[in-house]
């Protein structure tokens, strides 16, 4: 979680008392009397924002912005000043400041520009984190969008299993991606110059999977929604990869293939030689610190194919974003993103919900996220987010959160 502020103010007072405002509200400040000493704190992955006053001996806070900028242009700064002065306030905006605040400013209305803030900041480096990932260069990292660990470990999996030659059953919620990553392991396969058929199971009859395995020679097939074929056609594909098939087979479904098999429409034989080698797609409700880059990923390529410009992804958007379920997964997700690129409706509501209610939305899936990646175990979960014991406390019981619940 985010939620160091760089505090820059030569006056004593001035950085105690916004100090404390910043420490009420769980944010974690970091103190400065002048440019020199913040100098070093300023860095390209600073986890954080910068609040820093204008008027300062030596350097002031106008050298301070554009010296921030000059190291991450991405780096929020909001700059206050004791007298109400328009053109220093439309300099400041112009030069690149995230806000500007008269002092003596009420706590409440720093603690939103700071908060608003942060959640921009956040967005920017998992941004950059993902572009990194890009920058790997193969199918999974371009394909397989998300920076958290789950993502990370989806993508392992799926290099793990495409060198290999075996039967493959990638199974996921509804709208997770089954498709996608099947091609993935395609493309990473050693058959990736072969052709790699798709198939729906449900629509497949004898003559169908004949003309799909002649059609996918010594590529890959796939068959989505397996649990859907036939009996007839389950028992000749299980012949079939007996018989000692050239393609690679790999099988998708967003069902439980093992109730199928209890109540005997799935053959018991065919599951075990598909789930040889199995991939488990997490939901989004698993991964929520992955909304918001996946999002920007599904606009950029919804104005990309329409010849769009990329409209503008608000902090408050995200974050109503990031409120959802989404229990269509990546498809509905990707739905919304082409929706809010085309400008035929508002992903969400905004004005539904006020600054106070999205910033809850985001620190409740951020603790969810933090609480799996740990498996409930609240000490080290408090840790990791730089929360005191009893803050991270209150802060699950204001969200009817328990750590228990998320223990294996």
């Amino acid at each position: 979680m985010i939620n160091r502020v760089l505090l820059i103010d030569d006056d004593k007072e001035v950085r105690d008392a916004l100090s404390q405002s910043m420490s009420l509200a769980d944010l974690e400040p970091q103190v400065c009397g002048s440019f020199i000493e913040a100098k070093d704190h300023l860095t390209a992955d600073f986890q954080g924002v910068v609040v820093s006053d204008i008027r300062m001996p030596g350097r002031d806070g106008f050298h301070l912005l554009n010296y921030t900028k000059s190291v991450d242009a991405d780096l929020p700064v909001i700059l206050l000043t004791g007298e109400a002065d328009i053109p220093m306030a439309v300099q400041g905006m112009s030069e690149g400041a995230f806000a500007f605040l008269e002092k003596p400013c009420a706590p409440a209305d720093l603690i939103q520009k700071v908060e608003t803030a942060l959640i921009q900041r956040r967005i920017a480096l998992d941004a950059r984190q993902q572009r990194h990932i890009l920058d790997s260069g193969d199918a999974a990292a371009r394909m397989l969008i998300g920076t958290s660990a789950q993502s990370e470990a989806l993508r392992d999996r799926v290099r793990a299993v495409a060198k290999t030659s075996a039967e493959v059953l990638v199974n996921g919620a509804p709208g997770s991606g089954t498709p996608k990553v099947a091609e993935v392991i395609h493309l990473l396969s050693p058959v990736a110059r072969h052709p790699f058929v798709k198939r729906t199971g449900g629509a497949l009859d004898l003559e169908g999977l004949r003309d799909a395995i002649d059609q996918a020679g010594k590529g890959s097939l796939f068959i989505d929604e397996v649990s859907a074929l036939p009996m007839p056609v389950q028992f000749a594909l299980l012949d079939a990869l007996e018989s000692g098939l050239d393609i690679r087979l790999i099988a998708g479904t967003t069902k439980n293939l093992k109730s199928h098999i209890d109540d005997g429409s799935f053959s018991a034989e065919l599951f075990y030689r598909l789930d040889l080698m199995n991939v488990y797609i997490p939901s989004l409700k698993e991964r929520p610190e992955d909304i918001p880059v996946m999002f920007h990923d599904y606009v950029a390529q919804a104005c990309e194919q329409a010849a769009l410009p990329q409209p503008e992804i608000k902090p408050e958007t995200l974050a109503n974003i990031m409120a959802q379920d989404w229990p269509g997964n990546a498809r509905s997700l990707m739905s919304a993103a082409m929706r809010f690129s085309l400008g035929i409706e508002d992903t969400v509501a905004t004005e539904e919900l006020g600054l106070a209610e999205q910033m809850s939305a985001v620190e409740r899936s951020l603790l969810i996220a933090a609480l799996r990646k740990h498996d409930g175990h609240a000490t080290a979960t408090a840790t990791a987010l730089k929360l005191p014991r009893k803050t991270f406390y209150d802060k699950l019981a204001r969200h009817g959160l328990r750590a228990e619940d998320y223990r294996p």
